[in-house]
């Protein structure tokens, strides 16, 4: 896969933990072609999670906004991580998820504006933010974004942890 240098302006990157989970049940998937479209996709790996972010990111015109949605440990910065990768950042060890910062900005083929609404808890500290105005200057990702109380549009991404630890991502 062809990269192109990336360099990140806030805070030092953690790596994944590899994990991998168990093994989906064979049901079908549908898988997005476009950022446009609405589907659901079974994973049943973080490195899975991570490939389809990234076939999918590679899709991208830049100018995207993506809500991630799920709870605590359900793999959205690993998402966040195929994305990056997919849009052409070198090392995606970088992709961190942005609690303490707020907001992680990393060079790709785009910029990427990575945030993280979880410390955030109330609707003006979000507002406060201003991040719309990064709408259209690259991709926006956005960790815990159902805390988001003011219509934009947006891809809302879904991660849902299944009973046997496979995940669940669907899109609208």
């Amino acid at each position: 896969m062809k990269t192109t240098r990336a360099q990140r302006t806030q805070s030092p990157g953690r790596t994944t933990s590899g994990r991998t989970y168990p093994a989906a049940k064979k049901r079908p998937a549908s898988v997005r072609k476009g950022p446009s479209s609405c589907g659901i996709f079974h994973s049943s790996s973080e490195k899975q999670t991570r490939d389809f972010a990234a076939r999918w990111a590679r899709t991208f015109k830049g100018d995207e906004v993506i809500f991630l949605v799920g709870e605590l440990g359900a793999g959205k910065t690993v998402f966040a991580k195929g994305i990056a990768a997919g849009l052409g950042l070198k090392d995606i060890g970088e992709v961190c998820s942005p609690t303490f910062t707020l907001m992680n900005i990393y060079q790709a083929r785009v910029p990427i504006y990575h945030l993280d609404l979880y410390r955030l808890g109330n609707a003006p500290e979000i507002r406060d933010l201003g991040f719309e105005d990064y709408v259209g200057e690259g991709v926006i990702l956005v960790e815990w974004a159902e805390k988001i109380d003011f219509p934009m549009p947006a891809i809302k991404v879904s991660i849902k942890v299944e009973p046997d630890e496979t995940r669940r991502i669907s899109f609208k």
